[in-house]
């Protein structure tokens, strides 16, 4: 593994902040989506703090899924380039 120019340093900030803020919207999307039972239902009890916690685990997954997506891409971007 060679030493890395600037450029390509800035590259992969710019691509760690794009994933994360993507996967922030991608995250948020999804507790709303899911959760949107608890008020359109008006839920309460257990059934309320079920798809809360529904809505969390999927928002988690999603947003992981999202970041390792985006970084998996611009690695393989990367590699199928003329340094590589």
């Amino acid at each position: 593994m060679g030493t890395r120019t600037q450029a390509q340093r800035d590259a992969m900030t710019v691509e760690i902040g794009y994933a994360l803020l993507t996967g922030v919207f991608v995250a948020a999307g999804l507790f709303c989506l899911v959760a949107a039972p608890v008020v359109g239902l008006d839920l309460d009890g257990g059934a309320e703090r079920s798809v809360l916690v529904a809505a969390a685990v999927t928002a988690c997954l999603g947003f992981a899924t999202r970041v390792v997506r985006v970084l998996w891409r611009f690695g393989d971007g990367r590699a199928a380039g003329p340094e590589a």
